[in-house]
């Protein structure tokens, strides 16, 4: 299904109103997310879907508009969370935990959690609590969520004492005393920082595997969750309307997962070994997806547009950084993962760090450490240079005690005012 759709695709998608002008002229252009939205659901309502929306078989729901504006979308029930569950249950590295039964603890963003509650409450015909209680935090027989604030910088020893004791309590269900853990990258680094803060680090029992899907996880913070946990660390890249399409190996290595899909590369700019990800997928039945922009940035292991040889991914592409003045005429869009390929090379001890531009010839560089400390003048007089020569901008770096986190739960890499 590499570029145009094949015949066997082209049957499966006809009764759909908006690619019938493609049908038509025989050529699918990139789908871009204002055309999904335009008329929606019209655009995509046929007598099939309109009975499984009836019947309950299909479902709308909204993307989770991370970096992005949020956009409705009709899926079959738990699509995402099938996905992930298929995914874990096939991993070369970490099939054993699915297969053992082991409990999926989940620490992420406050708005899944609250999500979670909102089922509950709605399946039980009550309002949600305030601060709902672990059963009404239960997304399944297998899975429960942990994290009930916004910033997990901010959590309070009370906080992680019962997160740890939630933790210990979906570990003791195992024989062997195996457990899940299930997060954003960020939020479990700040678990751990806290633990140890607090002396209670001896009280965070080891997981038997970690999966990581939330969002981009930096160079640092994935260093930081392998030093400190000696099980397979995977990552999963997907999306709320596709599933999930690649996983990681425990050596960071991406494989594809691309059921019922396939993918192409289109650089993000001319000669750019940068690129963007075009997706096809007709893995959800009740909107199938051709050639569509997934808004994610790629690089391939030997530069070339080859979806099987995709080393990593980079960010988003509407969060891409236009090099300032001082860059080279032939210097390419900068990505979030290129921002931290300079951080990690550079300064280690770098956990959170956020690129504020002011214009095309200056930006500040903010930062927290894990061990809260500023970097010393050397190390910090090297990362700014070396981010200053990224960007084509003098840059500043600032160290912070606190960056915060943004409204859905996940850090901002990339700010800029005028």
């Amino acid at each position: 299904m590499r570029g145009q759709p094949t015949a066997e695709v082209v049957d499966q998608i006809k009764d759909i109103p908006i690619y019938r002008t493609s049908i038509e002229r025989g050529y699918f252009p990139v789908l871009e997310k204002p055309e999904i939205a335009r008329g929606f659901p019209d655009n995509w309502m046929t007598p099939r879907l309109a009975a499984a929306l009836k019947t309950g078989e299909a479902e709308y729901v909204l993307s989770t508009g991370t970096n992005h504006a949020r956009m409705q979308i009709i899926r079959p029930p738990y699509f995402l969370l099938n996905s992930y569950y298929q995914l874990w249950s096939e991993h070369p590295d970490i099939a054993s935990t699915w297969e053992d039964g082991c409990q999926r603890v989940s620490l992420t963003t406050v708005l899944a959690t609250e999500h979670v509650a909102r089922v509950n409450a709605k399946k039980r015909g009550t309002r949600p609590e305030a601060v709902p209680e672990l059963e009404q935090r239960r997304l399944d027989a297998r899975t429960v969520y942990l994290n009930l604030r916004l910033d997990p910088a901010l959590w309070e020893r009370d906080e992680v004492e019962r997160m740890l004791s939630e933790i210990r309590s979906a570990r003791a269900t195992h024989p062997r005393g195996w457990y899940h853990l299930d997060c954003s990258s960020y939020h479990l680094a700040h678990l751990v920082l806290k633990a140890r803060q607090w002396g209670l680090w001896e009280d965070f029992p080891q997981p038997a595997s970690i999966i990581h899907a939330y969002e981009y996880t930096p160079a640092n913070v994935r260093r930081f969750l392998h030093e400190n946990f000696d099980c397979p660390v995977i990552d999963l890249f997907g999306s709320t309307e596709l599933g999930y399409l690649y996983y990681s190996d425990r050596h960071g290595r991406y494989h594809p997962h691309l059921d019922q899909m396939s993918v192409e590369l289109l650089p993000v700019a001319p000669g750019s070994e940068l690129y963007s990800l075009i997706v096809t997928s007709v893995r959800n039945p009740h909107m199938p997806l051709i050639r569509y922009r997934s808004g994610d940035c790629v690089r391939t292991l030997d530069g070339t547009p080859d979806p099987h040889r995709i080393a990593r991914f980079c960010g988003r592409e509407k969060e891409l950084l236009t090099p300032g003045a001082a860059a080279a005429a032939e210097s390419e869009p900068i990505a979030q993962g290129d921002l931290s390929d300079r951080v990690s090379a550079a300064a280690p001890s770098v956990f959170v760090h956020q690129l504020l531009v002011t214009d095309d010839k200056e930006a500040h560089l903010r930062y927290t450490t894990f061990d809260g400390e500023a970097l010393p003048p050397a190390e910090a007089d090297t990362l700014t240079d070396s981010v200053s020569d990224l960007t084509g901008r003098r840059c500043q770096v600032e160290h912070r005690a606190h960056l915060p986190i943004g409204k859905s739960g996940k850090y901002a890499w990339l700010a800029t005012h005028h």
